[in-house]
């Protein structure tokens, strides 16, 4: 296929849960012009408590710096799990570019502000320790989901993820979500843009809020999820399973 933009986030290398020889097999179907990475790429919270680095990860690394050397332009955002290089931003090397903050203009004309999106999750701008526990907590809910996914397998029974129900089954993760895409789409707003690109939630989506695009890019965690730009400028979620 050939994109005119692929918009990936949180892929979380340096855990045991990033699904990294997943998005190998999807970076081997596809060619683009711009490639946005939406944050949390890399996790630097979990490499505080030791480094794990399996060649799949470094992998996808070269994968990225290759297709910047053979053109396609490279624009990294970085978010929370890897706000260690935000000390970096506002700097371009070669077709890589590192930044906070980036408006694209797709085939159709229309602007996207595209950020990581955890500006807007007063847990993480306020209380630190309370999202780093948070992290942890998703983190065990996927080594759980890990066992449960064994088992059904063995019993072949569809997929059914714990993290997932658990999210869409507590009221206020359904409220956070829901006040996390109007906040952004009014910030998207402010900024005189037709949309915004975000990712930080791991709940990929695709919806119209008023006049703006709200987009969200979801992980490689759990959903192996990326957005699309097609050559006409449209948008869509691809699921790699």
């Amino acid at each position: 296929m050939k994109y005119k933009s692929v918009f990936i986030s949180d892929i979380h290398l340096g855990t045991k849960m990033s699904q990294a020889d997943r998005l190998l097999d999807f970076f081997k179907t596809f060619e683009c012009d711009n490639l946005y990475l939406v944050g949390d790429i890399v996790d630097g919270w979990s490499m505080n408590s030791g480094v794990y680095w399996p060649q799949s990860h470094n992998d996808v690394i070269q994968k990225i710096l290759r297709k910047a050397r053979k053109g396609t332009k490279v624009v990294y955002i970085p978010g929370n799990h890897d706000e260690f290089l935000r000390a970096f931003c506002d700097i371009t090397l070669g077709n890589l570019i590192l930044t906070k903050q980036y408006i694209h203009t797709a085939a159709d004309g229309k602007k996207y502000l595209i950020m990581h999106g955890d500006e807007f999750d007063a847990v993480v701008t306020n209380m630190k320790w309370l999202s780093r526990f948070g992290s942890w907590a998703y983190d065990l809910s996927i080594y759980i989901n890990v066992i449960i996914t064994s088992i059904r397998n063995r019993f072949n029974l569809s997929h059914w993820s714990l993290s997932a129900w658990l999210k869409y089954k507590v009221k206020k993760a359904v409220n956070f979500i829901s006040d996390y895409e109007e906040n952004l789409s009014n910030y998207a707003t402010f900024n005189n843009v037709n949309g915004i690109i975000c990712g930080h939630i791991h709940h990929p989506n695709l919806r119209q809020i008023g006049k703006i695009t709200y987009v969200n890019c979801g992980d490689w965690v759990e959903t192996c999820s990326a957005v699309v730009e097609n050559q006409d400028g449209s948008m869509e979620i691809i699921y790699w399973k």
